[in-house]
């Protein structure tokens, strides 16, 4: 576990938790891990949900299929970053929705109950994981709330312009990348692609945007 060190120790769950404990409450989570290539399933909807998983490496994306097959790309995870949490720590009793590998990964999985029950063992530190894993439901439960934003937008426009300008805030800068391709940020905004590419479009035309492939700069908003 020790050559996955560099990447925990950046993991929201282990802040402020000292590699010597971290060695420890590995081994008192039970985790295990697994590989998968790019587009495969890591989670199912419908499957128990006892577990979050950690990205070691690679990337997934959170998905919701409707009853007609459309696909809502809900949220992604790069390593270091947790998916899973919320239904694990609500104690759903089936996933809502499946997480797809977006690219070849690796990823951690913890049960869910081992880090919400201290272990025989009282460990000190075990509190400082329960406090992380609380935040990061929080901040996750925000992350969702900006989604509900974009999409609650009535055209492809507004939804695309207040998405890049969450992510310019996010990044600081006017000028940045986004992590998805064109038929991705379609899905995430819940928009069909081709309108979608003719909005992007006419905002390069009008001076608004400029874009190339998943980088944006916004000119004159």
């Amino acid at each position: 576990m020790q050559k996955y060190f560099e990447i925990l120790r950046k993991c929201p769950l282990f802040f402020h938790i000292e590699d010597e404990n971290l060695i420890a409450i590995l081994s008192c989570l039970g985790v295990k891990v697994k590989s998968y290539k790019k587009r495969e399933t890591v989670m199912s909807e419908g499957d128990p949900a006892r577990s979050f998983g950690i990205v070691l490496s690679g990337s997934v994306q959170i998905v919701r299929m409707d009853y007609f097959g459309n696909r809502s790309i809900l949220s992604g995870a790069s390593p270091s970053e947790l998916f899973g949490e919320s239904f694990a720590c609500a104690g759903t009793n089936e996933l809502p929705v499946s997480v797809i590998a977006s690219e070849n990964c690796e990823i951690m999985f913890v049960e869910c109950f081992r880090v919400l029950c201290s272990c025989s063992n009282a460990c000190s530190f075990h509190r400082q994981m329960i406090y992380n894993l609380m935040k990061d439901v929080a901040t996750k439960n925000i992350m969702f709330h900006q989604k509900i934003e974009v999409t609650s937008k009535r055209s492809t426009r507004e939804k695309l312009l207040t998405y890049l300008m969450i992510e310019a805030k996010k990044n600081d800068s006017r000028s940045f990348n986004i992590p998805y391709d064109r038929q991705e940020l379609a899905d995430y905004l819940e928009v069909d692609r081709s309108g979608l590419s003719a909005e992007i479009s006419k905002m390069r035309d009008e001076g608004i945007i400029e874009s190339q492939k998943n980088h944006f700069e916004l000119l004159n908003v």
